[in-house]
């Protein structure tokens, strides 16, 4: 049975989406604090996260940011009363997999879960990203180039994560920060610049074909050189 975790701080919306999801056979917790919400999410026991925008203690974006630093993968699907297009790119950017406004309907909500539920059954299978000589393993998160362990810190396995689950795509600093840190982009830091430093170290070793290369004016992009 699918599992899924609402951190929702309104009860009778609480109520609503667990009884809409009950009703579809899947198994519901609940929790309506967001330090709780992020100490129940962390464990990785759950199929799926509902995740309100505003709440007590820490706010949705914050959340779902410390559960990506944290390598948590759950698929979220946030449920907000904030809809406008920022507030949702934001959500998006956080980690984020779907956006749903209030008021909802909830027969869409579980449709929504329904869906991420799948994306989560099928990324399950794909426990492994591959690219040319670089793998990349997410299960015991381990990192090897040509059959040698790169010894990479928990920041550089995100960014290499996020490099490689996009590889041949142009990734810009704002993307790269947003994602890997949670953070809204400071154009003054160098701090994309240093951890991509010291990533290329450990990738691209002296006598190896670069992977990781600088887009001028653009980012990085992650793949043979074309």
């Amino acid at each position: 049975m699918a599992r899924v975790l609402i951190i929702e701080d309104d009860e009778v919306t609480a109520r609503e989406i667990a009884t809409e999801l009950s009703g579809h056979g899947i198994q519901v917790d609940w929790v309506g604090h967001g330090q709780d919400g992020l100490d129940r999410a962390a464990t990785g026991c759950y199929d799926v996260i509902t995740l309100d925008r505003m709440l007590p203690g820490i706010d949705g974006i914050e959340l779902i940011a410390g559960l990506r630093a944290r390598g948590v993968q759950t698929p979220v699907l946030m449920i907000s009363a904030l809809s406008d297009v920022d507030d949702r790119i934001r959500g998006l950017r956080a980690g984020g997999d779907d956006y749903l406004t209030k008021p909802f309907a909830p027969d869409e909500m579980a449709a929504r879960v329904e869906v991420l539920l799948r994306r989560h059954d099928a990324g399950q299978v794909r426990s492994q990203l591959k690219v040319a000589d670089l793998e990349l393993d997410l299960l015991s998160r381990t990192a090897r180039r040509g059959g040698n362990e790169l010894n990479l810190l928990p920041t550089e396995f995100r960014l290499l994560e996020f490099l490689m689950r996009h590889s041949g795509q142009v990734l810009t600093r704002m993307m790269l920060f947003e994602t890997v840190w949670g953070l809204n982009f400071d154009p003054g830091t160098n701090l994309i610049d240093v951890h991509i430093g010291r990533l290329r170290r450990k990738v691209d070793p002296a006598g190896s074909e670069p992977l990781i290369h600088t887009v001028r004016g653009s980012g990085y992009r992650l793949g043979k050189h074309v």
